[in-house]
């Protein structure tokens, strides 16, 4: 006999005699450096860790009503499923191919080790000898536990301390673990090709099945391409994968699986796969329309400690607050009133559930295309400083801020010069404005001299607010914008000076004494800017503007939050008086009349609208006790000679086709409007609150507010809207 035939049948003998796993070639290995003490020490932990099953995992995130959103994953694509989730044909399928002692084993098949040994010296190269437990483990440190590429190749080297070491912990795994749950862990582990892992992941991308549903056809396909999921693709090597599914019928047969009839069957039937693979859209860019509210949710899980790592590869199940009913209705809203491929101009939309416990975000949108190729965008313009500023919107900060300190209540007059010139609080503005001096003019010449408060927030003369926070202050008015919900102006280093890199914009208006800071002009976050109509409509309670509803792991165990708490950032009274100050804009004379009127919206609500010098950015803030929103339109062009969004001709721009002045109260008003109407019978009755006695401040005989009663509240009663009316 053959030197090499001799002792390979040795090798067998003692396989068979179980002398590996006694241990006399543990030492003898050892002594050959070929199993080193470390190795052999780590054993037992790697054991444990391949106990403990955990592999990466999709994660899924879902709308509020538990449609699909998005799905992400890292290197590997897999939906672990429990073993009744498995059909029993894939089982036996993989069981007669790759390990049919499988159920007679302790983990190590050492007959068919021995044969298999044999058989590949005799030049049959084609048995690996290994159990599926063996293979569980392989798989296991290679897809699991390696961390770089020297693991990775460690984990599939063909060396005796590799294999002994893996047959080591296959006898440990199969004592711990059990057949049935090992085989399930194995399925659910392997690679099946196409960037599919695990058995469910291969069923939907072959087959757009669940796991559960996989015919025998369909299974000895899947088990057949264990043994190379790389080589035998269905889709470039057809002809083979055929021959393999074929053979895993027949070795199917000898198992006594099935039967030669139902062999024979299932061979003449063709493969069967979708005419291309099925794969979801890895990140939010599979989520289309939703695409930066998901970014939006994404980067708010990396703030609550789930990072993208841990989101691709965690198997959580992201449940957000997106209703996509009012979703719909925002995206098709801000599309209608700026086509996606406007040149430089966009059209961004959100919408905040105010709450005392919860601000939800219920849509986002812009009328630009979620994606990759211009004019598409994936920045996000939802959730980012955008555009040149909000504006007049603004001055709802100042208002609260004096309204606060006792200065003025909503029927209180307001002076509305034609122009106002004051030192002391920044300079330039208006034409002709002297040296160190603050200038600013109000829009046009018709406005009247004075205005009650609430007529000044709907009419929205620039000079009454500029003055207003000479008397406020500018400190106590931006500390109004920052509590009410405008946190990113306090972001540290937003502002940064080369000797102050971690000053905010807040502080830089509060640095320069900038009245201008009533008039908007810094690039404004407008989730933030929904947010503080959500806090107002609140009675004053602020929370973050969350996306996220629940979070669960793997084991469906529901995750803590941990996101920031809500608190009462300004009096519940104050709160019910700004939004009541703010209840005429929607109404004749109001600057945002003319788009409520033109879409059909007659419920009440509170509204702010704001257009920035030359045009650049157009803003709409507007609230009712149940829902809010915000809306810009601005210049996303990006580049630093932005000509505003002045002179394009969107159809609301002035209800026609005509070229005209792009104002809050035109194209961002409407859109507002546009995409509410349908939806706001969703969220329960609207009505005004009660206005607190203390921040009326009668006006005097002769004056121009509400009239000297003091009757404190709108005078339009709580309507319940009509779901899908008005439009």
């Amino acid at each position: 006999m053959h030197p090499l035939r001799s002792l390979l049948s040795l090798l067998g003998a003692c396989l068979l005699a179980g002398v590996l796993v006694a241990g006399v070639l543990f030492p003898v290995v050892g002594g050959l450096g070929l199993l080193s003490n470390r190795a052999s020490d780590t054993v037992d932990s790697v054991s444990a860790e391949l106990a403990n099953g955990t592999v990466p995992q999709t994660s899924v995130m879902l709308a509020s009503d538990g449609s699909l959103l998005a799905t992400f994953w890292g290197s590997q694509r897999r939906t672990v499923v429990p073993g009744d989730q498995i059909s029993p044909a894939m089982k036996r399928a993989i069981v007669s191919i790759e390990d049919r002692r499988f159920y007679e084993h302790t983990g190590v098949d050492y007959r068919g080790t021995a044969r298999a040994a044999l058989n590949n010296a005799n030049g049959d190269a084609t048995q690996g000898g290994s159990t599926l437990t063996q293979q569980y483990v392989k798989n296991y440190l290679l897809l699991v536990v390696a961390q770089n590429d020297l693991e990775r190749r460690q984990a599939t080297e063909v060396t005796p301390a590799r294999k002994l070491r893996e047959i080591r912990i296959a006898l440990a795994i199969d004592q711990e673990l059990g057949k049935d749950e090992i085989l399930t862990r194995y399925l659910n582990l392997v690679p099946f090709g196409n960037g599919a892992y695990g058995i469910e992941a291969a069923a939907q991308t072959y087959f757009g099945l669940d796991a559960k549903d996989l015919t025998l056809t369909q299974s000895a396909m899947l088990a057949g391409m264990v043994q190379s999921s790389s080589a035998l693709n269905p889709y470039t090597n057809a002809e083979n994968v055929l021959k393999r599914r074929n053979l895993v019928l027949t070795a199917m047969t000898e198992t006594g699986s099935i039967t030669a009839a139902d062999a024979a069957t299932a061979k003449a039937a063709p493969l069967g796969v979708l005419a291309q693979v099925k794969s979801p859209a890895n990140g939010c860019l599979g989520a289309g329309d939703r695409g930066f509210f998901c970014d939006y949710a994404r980067q708010y899980l990396d703030g609550l400690g789930i990072d993208s790592d841990a989101l691709s590869s965690g198997g959580y199940v992201v449940k957000t607050t997106l209703d996509p009913v009012v979703q719909a209705s925002v995206k098709a809203a801000t599309n209608r009133d700026v086509a996606p491929d406007q040149p430089n101009v966009a059209n961004v939309m959100d919408v905040v559930q105010p709450g005392q416990d919860k601000h939800r975000v219920l849509a986002m949108a812009s009328s630009r295309t979620y994606g990759l190729t211009a004019p598409a965008t994936t920045i996000g313009e939802t959730y980012v400083p955008v555009g040149d500023g909000a504006g007049s919107v603004f001055k709802i900060f100042t208002a609260a801020a004096a309204m606060q300190q006792g200065l003025v209540g909503i029927n209180s007059v307001l002076d509305t010069p034609r122009r106002f010139e004051i030192t002391g609080f920044g300079d330039g503005g208006a034409e002709g404005c002297p040296a160190k001096t603050y200038c600013v003019e109000n829009y046009n010449n018709k406005y009247e001299l004075k205005y009650s408060l609430t007529q000044a927030l709907a009419k929205s003369p620039n000079t009454a607010f500029v003055k207003l926070i000479t008397e406020a202050g500018v400190k106590p008015t931006v500390d109004m914008a920052v509590k009410l919900g405008m946190r990113s102006l306090d972001a540290p280093g937003s502002a940064k000076t080369a000797d102050n890199p971690t000053r905010s914009v807040a502080q830089r208006m509060i640095d320069e004494n900038s009245a201008s800071f009533t008039l908007g002009v810094n690039p404004v976050n407008m989730v933030e800017l929904a947010n503080v109509g959500a806090t107002l409509s609140s009675t004053g309670m602020w929370c973050p503007p969350s996306p996220i509803e629940s979070v669960t792991d793997v084991n469906g165990t529901a995750l803590a939050l941990n996101e920031e708490p809500c608190s009462q950032v300004i009096e519940p009274g104050l709160a019910r008086s700004v939004s009541v100050a703010l209840s005429e804009d929607d109404q004749p004379g109001g600057t945002s009349a003319r788009a409520a009127s033109n879409v059909g919206w007659n419920f009440p609500m509170s509204g702010k609208t704001g257009t920035t010098n030359s045009f650049r950015s157009a803003a709409f803030l507007g609230f009712t006790n149940t829902i809010a929103a915000s809306n810009i339109v601005f210049d996303d062009s990006l580049s630093p000679q932005r000509i505003g969004v002045n002179n394009f001709a969107p159809y609301t721009c002035a209800l026609s086709n005509k070229t005209c002045t792009v104002t809050g109260g035109t194209t961002p008003a409407h859109t507002w409007f546009s995409a509410l109407t349908p939806v706001v019978g969703k969220f329960g009755d609207i009505g005004l609150p009660e206005v607190d006695p203390k921040y009326v401040k009668n006006v005097s005989a002769g004056g121009n507010g509400r009239g000297d009663t003091g009757g404190g509240g709108d005078t339009r009663p709580t309507q319940t809207p009509q779901a899908g009316g008005g439009n």
